[in-house]
């Protein structure tokens, strides 16, 4: 390696590590949202798959809590510190696909910009450890394809097996990599070899806690989330979301050059054509299905995790290495300038807006029914509610609401949903003593919210209302509840409705 390609190696890792120190300082003073706390949840009884999704975001939370303490700096320490092998495989790939160290610096810095990686690694979801398995999925196919070694085919079924136990999207690796050894012909002896299908393997047994939880569980997860393919209404409206969302997960600069480089991949011709069809065929293999997927539901943002480290290696080809009219390379140009600058702009703007709504002039916004700010104030006093009138226990009537409540309110407090009791099946139930006496319901006021505990509980007794704020926004008011002499059953064990017809 020449000196100026080390001071280049060196000046991308050092940006790289600043980038996740910025996310690591934002993350200790933003407050959790509901998901990151349900999740938070699950981590406190690990398991081999959960109704929602399967169980890599409650081990990732999981080791961050016990080096970091439940905190929201630890809830999210692993998942930012995991952005550092996610762009060191980023890296490779890109020079082992289209050579060069220029190249491959700016695939690993355009990801870290977008706020799909920003984001999606401080607020842990599961997109986040699947965006650092896709990244490595991608690495160990580049492997594949540089050494001609079928061993590497045992790393690419481990890392599909880890995008798996992220999250079951990873399902369309399989039919990606299958397309591109069909389509590149000096790869389809693989076809025939049993090392892909060894790799198979391998990523079936690192899954294979989740498909053992699943059996237990009546299939429960399974039918959950593949039952979304279904299409029972054709309501295309939801396409016309999934582009400005993406321009804005992906920052519009990132998403310029991107496009750009696909389109170079394709007609273009720049690099082998094994290299670009490993691109092509990862990107629009999950592209292809959400986009079918938007012509009957809502396609989230952060679904399109997988498809990143694609993206910008792309990117970074559209930036270094095709060739364009002197008109579009200026904008190439332009863009490769601009677009860090811009990336951690837009992440700076939308972490300030999140923790304070400084930039709406203190109006509602997207962020603030999902960021929990507020919930340490309205915690404090919920339990100084809790202590006054002696209830043994708090209900909430959802998921979100039960998980703030258990993040903020003092560890150990009995914290339960009355309801949906399938989300909470790895976890004990508290003590029927816990449930006999005084308990205390909290909730969002709204028409009819209470209607149903009064069939529920003999005594049902309004005593606080409660705002949460984002400094003099009310974001809304949770009324609390006093509940005595339950007529039954406390909690609600109907089976969610994808058993209510076993």
């Amino acid at each position: 390696m020449s000196p100026s390609d080390a001071r280049l190696v060196r000046n991308t890792a050092l940006t790289i590590v600043a980038l996740v120190a910025l996310r690591l300082l934002a993350a200790a003073f933003t407050p959790i949202t509901f998901d990151e706390a349900y999740y938070w949840l699950w981590s406190k009884h690990l398991a081999g798959g959960y109704y929602d999704h399967p169980p890599m975001v409650a081990a990732v939370i999981r080791a961050g809590t016990l080096i970091a303490g439940d905190s929201e700096f630890g809830v999210r320490f692993v998942s930012i510190l995991l952005a550092l092998p996610m762009s060191w495989a980023v890296f490779r790939s890109t020079e082992i696909l289209f050579g060069g160290v220029r190249v491959a610096a700016t695939a690993a810095i355009l990801l870290n910009v977008t706020l799909m990686a920003a984001v999606g690694t401080l607020i842990v979801t599961p997109d986040a450890p699947l965006l650092v398995a896709s990244s490595f999925v991608l690495f160990f196919l580049a492997k594949v394809l540089e050494t001609g070694r079928g061993a590497w085919w045992l790393a690419v079924g481990a890392a599909v097996g880890a995008a798996l136990l992220s999250k079951y999207t990873a399902l369309f690796f399989g039919l990606a990599i299958l397309i591109w050894l069909l389509a590149v012909p000096k790869l389809r002896f693989w076809l025939l070899s049993p090392w892909p299908y060894l790799g198979g393997i391998v990523a079936f047994l690192v899954f294979s806690p989740v498909i053992l939880w699943n059996a237990e569980h009546q299939w429960v997860s399974f039918l959950k989330q593949f039952g979304r393919a279904r299409i029972e209404d054709f309501r295309p409206i939801f396409i016309l979301e999934l582009i400005p969302t993406q321009i804005a997960f992906a920052t519009p600069l990132v998403f310029i050059l991107g496009a750009m480089g696909l389109y170079a991949l394709i007609r273009r011709k720049v690099g082998a054509w094994a290299s670009r069809m490993l691109l092509i065929t990862m990107f629009w293999t999950v592209v292809a299905y959400f986009a079918w997927h938007s012509l009957h539901a809502r396609v989230e943002a952060n679904w399109f995790a997988p498809v990143y480290p694609a993206f910008a290696v792309a990117a970074a080809v559209a930036a270094n290495l095709a060739q364009w009219r002197p008109r579009v390379q200026r904008v190439a140009d332009f863009c490769l300038r601009w677009a860090a600058p811009t990336g951690i702009l837009m992440f700076a703007a939308l972490i300030v807006q999140a923790n304070t709504g400084v930039l709406s002039g203190y109006r509602r916004d997207a962020t603030v029914r999902s960021v929990g700010v507020g919930w340490p104030e309205l915690a404090r006093q919920i339990e100084a509610v809790r202590a006054r009138v002696g209830a043994t226990c708090v209900l909430a009537p959802d998921y979100g609401t039960t998980a703030w409540l258990a993040f903020y309110l003092p560890t150990g407090t009995c914290v339960i949903q009355r309801s949906q009791r399938i989300r909470w099946i790895n976890m004990p139930e508290p003590d029927r003593q816990m449930l006999a006496g005084k308990l205390l319901y909290v909730d969002e006021i709204r028409p009819r919210g209470r209607v149903f505990l009064n069939e529920i509980f003999s005594g049902v007794t309004r005593v606080a209302e409660l705002p949460r704020r984002r400094g003099p926004l009310v974001i809304e008011i949770y009324g609390v509840d006093l509940l005595e002499g339950a007529r039954g059953e406390v909690l609600d064990h109907s089976p969610p409705p994808e058993l209510a017809g076993f």
